[in-house]
């Protein structure tokens, strides 16, 4: 290559970035928006999840949660249950089994409480018309309710009030956590 001070007179060396200019400065390149953006207004107003979308989030994560809570009591079960004489292979076969076991069952249980609790919120909220705390309230109640509607009248009725205080209690942490924690 040619050193920029040995130009003949009258010729200059080729800057391929010559033509371009930043027409801002390099710092405001990255300035993102700090808020969603919207292709309607009416998107912007709503301050919630679609039906569809928490759906999929409560049957998502009680599913998730339950299976890595039940993979754990599984594995410490099966951890408990080894025999002195059981081979690494066998005590490692045993720890999974039991682990996918009982992460399979609490996973599919909480899933489905998710699923009976999304829905029913998403009902209470279109059905009323606001969204507010005796929505997450009544679906608590009618998920618990539901779910042991099979074992008879006494045990949904049962069910149903731990649903409605769970719910309660999940409603008021969460507006405690937004009140008292800065995030």
């Amino acid at each position: 290559m040619a050193n920029p001070s040995e130009n003949k007179p009258g010729t200059r060396q080729y800057d391929p970035y010559r033509d371009l200019e930043l027409r801002a400065p390099i710092h405001n390149l990255y300035n993102l928006p700090t808020s969603p953006e919207y292709l309607f207004q009416e998107q912007a107003a709503v301050n919630r999840r679609s039906w569809s979308e928490n759906l999929q989030y409560y049957t998502g994560s009680g599913y998730l949660g339950g299976a890595v809570l039940g993979g754990a009591k599984g594995a410490a079960e099966g951890l408990r249950a080894a025999e002195p004489g059981d081979s690494l292979k066998l005590r490692v076969n045993r720890i999974l089994n039991s682990g996918g076991h009982a992460g399979r069952r609490l996973g599919n249980s909480l899933g489905v409480l998710g699923l009976i609790f999304a829905g029913l919120e998403s009902a209470i909220v279109h059905w009323r018309g606001s969204d507010d705390v005796l929505n997450s309230v009544a679906a608590g109640l009618g998920t618990g309710a539901l779910y042991r509607a099979a074992s008879g009248p006494r045990s949904a009725a049962i069910a149903g009030a731990i649903g409605g205080l769970a719910a309660g209690a999940a409603v008021a942490g969460k507006q405690a956590m937004r009140r008292y924690v800065p995030i």
